[in-house]
């Protein structure tokens, strides 16, 4: 009887085992930067389920800061547990550099321009998108012309943006002014002189809109595909692209990067649902729905919010960072960053 109760034990062990294994291969996990979600309906809602009706796989969706996924897949090496990541560069740069990916070109990449494809094939751009600011119409009634408009006393801790090198979009607020004032130096002296109206740090851009939408904040960072997703549940607020000192308006891609996690426990899923996610269907969705830019050549949107896209960007010109050059440079800058903003 003892040997039959152990063997008994035993098969419960395994069929438990058993079980738990099948669930867990139904399921694959992405790890993603926040905008995709943002709205009713949102492009990532949307997807995820027609991903799941075709294929029976459950998505479980982990959303933080664009740096914060990548911390957090980067503190999980040893037991990792995300299948697919999505964020802003220079992080997924750095996702690639630290070993974090491996290679995996998806099926219909040969639509995409080269340049939104990773050499090694580590990533590839999901949406593209630009960043952008945000301010509250109902107080301010009119945007704020200039950078240098950022300045006015008026604006005490009442402006706020995602802190550079843990936010993406607050990564490319740093970068912006870097071009806009002409050099690093020059940025970093208007960024110390704006502290003084910033309320604080902040590791997400997301969670920003609300507050200018309530007024609490008149001003803030963000990125066009969030901000316009957002716009639908926050009706005072309205997006802006501030003039450098030489007049100009200015303003770089900013796209989401989508890749396959090293040592992913379920590599075939997330393969899936990488290919789901930039198959032309689920592409030509993307303005309609997420207010983004898709990425594939074959993808001809005609709807109206791709019209006000391209319309917001009229007389803003487009310039290219090197996003390698970013990474390398990326922790001397926030250095030089938080000493300027520390007055130092």
């Amino acid at each position: 009887m003892k040997r039959n109760l152990i063997t008994l034990a035993g098969a419960i062990a395994l069929a438990l085992v058993a079980g738990t294994s099948l669930a867990q291969s139904n399921v694959v996990t992405i790890y993603a930067a926040d905008g995709l979600k943002d709205g009713n309906p949102s492009w990532f809602g949307n997807q995820f389920d027609a991903f799941t009706k075709a294929t029976g796989i459950k998505v479980q969706y982990i959303e933080a800061g664009s740096s914060g996924v990548v911390d957090r897949i980067a503190k999980e090496k040893s037991n990792t547990q995300a299948d697919v990541l999505v964020t802003l560069p220079p992080f997924m740069q750095k996702a690639a550099a630290d070993g974090l990916l491996q290679a995996y070109t998806p099926a219909g990449a040969d639509k995409l321009a080269e340049g939104s494809k990773d050499a090694k094939g580590m990533y590839v751009a999901m949406i593209n998108n630009f960043p952008n600011f945000i301010y509250n119409q109902d107080v301010l009634k009119a945007a704020p012309k200039t950078y240098d408009d950022l300045l006015d006393p008026k604006f005490r801790k009442k402006i706020q943006y995602s802190t550079p090198g843990q936010a993406g979009d607050g990564t490319a607020f740093m970068l912006q002014t870097f071009h806009a004032f002409g050099s690093k130096d020059a940025g970093l002296a208007f960024l110390g002189k704006l502290q003084a109206n910033n309320l604080g740090p902040s590791a997400s851009t997301g969670k920003l809109t609300a507050l200018v939408n309530k007024g609490e904040l008149y001003v803030a960072n963000g990125d066009l595909q969030m901000n316009l997703a957002q716009m639908r549940n926050n009706p005072n607020v309205q997006v802006f692209f501030p003039a450098a000192p030489n007049g100009k308006r200015s303003v770089f891609p900013l796209p989401y990067y989508i890749g396959l996690v090293n040592n992913a426990p379920h590599a075939d899923a997330g393969k899936k649902l990488i290919d789901f996610l930039m198959s032309e269907k689920a592409q030509s969705e993307v303005s309609s729905v997420a207010q983004g830019f898709p990425v594939r050549s074959d993808v001809h949107p005609t709807d109206e919010n791709f019209k006000k896209l391209n319309a917001m960007l009229q007389g803003v010109e487009v310039w290219y960072p090197d996003w390698n050059q970013v990474l390398k440079d990326l922790p001397a800058d926030v250095a030089a960053y938080n000493k300027a903003i520390s007055g130092q």
